[in-house]
């Protein structure tokens, strides 16, 4: 989710960010198409097609989730046996079809971001400002399917909750939006993990629409933390996603997944849009020996990742737990 950096411009042009302006390549001439101001509300116009394929998306996990649950079929029967009444937890399914469809489209606009932070591909043939809009309203699409993941968690707990009304419903909201608040199992690690996900995606991906008060650098730096969403949204998928709680095949493609994110991170470091984000040959030839060290253990970094995640995907280690005997009603440990 990071964007095409601009050529120096005039401190007009940064207040006003506009389409077709906002990201012209560094010494590349600006169009001469009527400018246009990028606001929030232009952009959740925009955003009805993706959102609507996304809800199809959503749909149709949905049913497979559905039809396997009731079919006994999934691990997530074997994680909660009691579930295996597939029509009484309909909104914790739910809860997961949203949570899958929020993480595919958190992947897309990471990668549409890097694309356009980095070195420009000759693929895909759509033009910067078209592309740059995509990121932005997969970016607030992503936004919603979150908060939908959320909120049909916290809706299942109430739902189940015996207690009275008012109490049921402030125990599912501490449990599903309060860090600390749910106090079960792997999801006392796993659920803050995921709400630190959310409180960071939603002010980070709407910080474009008023990054004229603060100014467009540090708007740049706040919204490198965007990669930090992703990677606390892939931990706590990993961590208590039912569907990928074993080791297998699935688990390991969502490792898998993350080589092309890891990769276009590593070619957007080594060949950055903005020349001043390019790390010179030696330490004397920047201000900053620090910022150069830093640059360089960056880069470095990444390539490690990029070492652990082909180790994990070969090897088949991905993390997961065992797969339990058909008969876990004795010893099997669900937590």
């Amino acid at each position: 989710m990071t964007n095409q950096p601009p050529a120096p411009e005039p401190a007009a042009a940064a207040e006003t960010p506009t389409e077709s302006t906002e990201f012209t390549a560094p010494g590349a001439p600006r169009p001469r198409t009527a400018s246009r101001r990028v606001t929030l509300r232009s952009d959740l116009r925009a955003s009805w097609p993706d959102g609507l394929v996304a809800l199809l998306v959503t749909a149709a996990v949905f049913v497979l989730l559905y039809v396997r649950i009731r079919d006994k079929t999934s691990s997530t029967v074997s994680v909660m046996p009691f579930m295996a009444d597939a029509g009484g937890f309909w909104m914790y399914f739910l809860s997961q079809a949203f949570g899958w469809s929020a993480l595919l489209w958190a992947w897309g606009t990471v990668i549409l971001g890097l694309l356009l932070s980095g070195p420009r591909p000759r693929w895909p043939r759509i033009s910067a400002p078209r592309l740059e809009r995509l990121h932005r309203t997969t970016s607030l699409n992503t936004i919603a399917l979150i908060l939908a993941h959320a909120l049909f968690f916290g809706a299942e707990l109430f739902r189940h909750d015996t207690a009275a009304w008012n109490s049921a419903l402030g125990t599912a909201f501490v449990e599903t939006f309060v860090p600390g608040g749910y106090g079960s199992g792997t999801g006392q690690i796993a659920i803050p993990i995921g709400q630190a996900a959310l409180y960071l995606a939603v002010p980070l991906g709407l910080l474009f629409y008023v990054r004229h008060r603060f100014g467009p650098k540090t708007w740049r730096v706040l919204h490198r933390f965007v990669i930090v969403v992703y990677v606390l949204s892939v931990w706590h998928t990993l961590l208590y996603g039912t569907n990928v709680w074993y080791d297998g095949w699935f688990r390991t493609g969502i490792w898998l997944l993350q080589l092309p994110i890891a990769a276009l991170l590593l070619v957007r470091l080594l060949r950055p849009a903005r020349r001043s984000e390019k790390l010179p040959a030696r330490p004397g030839a920047t201000a900053s020996r620090t910022g150069w060290a830093l640059r360089l253990g960056g880069r470095l970094a990444v390539v490690g990742v990029m070492v652990a995640l082909v180790v994990v995907v070969v090897s088949g280690n991905d993390g997961g737990r065992s797969v339990p005997p058909d008969d876990t009603s004795s010893t099997h440990n669900h937590d």
